[in-house]
């Protein structure tokens, strides 16, 4: 479905008024409230299908709507991907681990030791709020510490290059530049997205690129910058399921993501965490 909330560019961008960014702000930030209040059953010997339905009991508490129950099938109010899953990761689903010591209990019960990335779309008065975060189940591993400091980092360097003036290619610059100098690499086969009153619109936001290329950023885009980040190699499989993308080399994986919006100066970003959460150490 297209977004008609505004202007159009000649991309098929929509251009928000700005009494829209406050329909976003609203999305966002319970969005962000209800990831700051899963963090503590983030816990060994959680399963990811109990925090699927702490996440889909407070999104009804809130009297908001999940925007991933019934898309295309899916039937979840969050994706909660863990250790090698890139994305989509179905809560309760068995992950194929590997490289482990010893066989391990189904991927659905979290290990001391699991890095997790729980992504929530809410839907409040018509505007989606989209954002993920990381997670670590007990103690925090320094490989994958800095995997998911650097995919943090990556995060904001892609949001600093977000002004009027600038284009999508210089988003993808700023993030690849700096991820492929830490020796890691930058998943292609998924990318952000435009959004407002809808879930996915253009344009498709690329984590990799030529800076000065692509559409040039103009006030009122809304959209995800969501990196996912590789300690091994970028490429993806999707498991049978159709819905579960793993690392091929089963490397560890990180996201962050955050729906911002592109003001006059620079971007606003609507899914800030309200207690300050957004990353596993804070």
């Amino acid at each position: 479905m297209e977004d008609t909330s505004g202007q159009t560019t000649r991309d098929g961008i929509t251009l928000h008024a700005p009494a829209d960014f406050a329909g976003m702000r609203a999305a966002g930030q319970l969005a962000a409230h209800i990831l700051d209040e899963i963090a503590p059953h983030v816990v060994p010997g959680q399963t990811t299908g109990e925090l699927d339905r702490i996440i889909t009991e407070r999104v009804a508490a809130s009297g908001a709507a999940s925007a991933t129950i019934g898309y295309r099938g899916y039937q979840h109010a969050s994706c909660i991907s863990v250790n090698h899953v890139v994305c989509h990761g179905i809560p309760g689903a068995k992950i194929p681990y590997s490289k482990a010591p010893a066989p391990r209990r189904d991927g659905d019960i979290l290990l001391d030791g699991d890095i997790i990335n729980i992504d929530v779309t809410v839907i409040v008065d018509g505007w989606f709020g989209d954002t993920s975060r990381m997670y670590v189940a007990g103690k925090l591993k320094p490989f994958a510490e800095r995997l998911i400091n650097i995919t943090h980092d990556a995060l904001m360097r892609g949001i600093e290059a977000v002004r009027p003036g600038n284009t999508f290619g210089d988003i993808g610059h700023a993030i690849q530049s700096y991820v492929e100098a830490e020796r890691m690499s930058v998943v292609r086969d998924f990318c952000g997205h435009g959004l407002g009153r809808v879930f996915h619109a253009p344009p498709n936001v690329l984590h990799y690129g030529r800076a000065g290329t692509g559409p040039v950023l103009e006030e009122g885009m809304f959209f995800t910058i969501e990196p996912m980040v590789n300690i091994g190699r970028p490429e993806t499989k999707v498991l049978r399921d159709d819905w579960t993308a793993i690392t091929r080399d089963k490397s560890l994986s990180a996201q962050f993501e955050h729906s911002v919006g592109v003001t006059a100066s620079g971007a606003e970003i609507f899914t800030l965490s309200p207690a300050g959460k957004f990353h596993p150490t804070w």
